[in-house]
């Protein structure tokens, strides 16, 4: 792909929340929207569970993830790249 092209696949970034199943990971996803009749910024969240091949993504890692084919019932994007590792407690 060149640089001029762009991918018509959407990309997220969110906070793995959870690794427990074989190749899935959850990843909670976050944004700041306006409230529609009160003007205040509010958060919302979803969770979406990403492909992870290789169990690479562990709980608190920032990861992005990208839209693909349905893999499973529920499992529709792929984990792409690590952003952030999780901070060692």
């Amino acid at each position: 792909m060149t640089d001029t092209q762009k991918s018509l696949k959407r990309t997220l970034i969110g906070k793995v929340v959870s690794d427990k199943r074989a190749k899935t990971v959850t990843v909670l996803v976050e944004r700041r929207v306006k409230h529609a009749l009160y003007g205040k910024i509010v958060a919302k969240s979803s969770k979406y569970h990403a492909h992870d091949e290789k169990g690479e993504f562990h709980m608190g890692d920032i990861i992005e993830i990208t839209e693909s084919r349905p893999i499973s019932k529920t499992k529709n994007w792929v984990a792409t790249r690590l952003v952030e590792k999780a901070a060692a407690v």
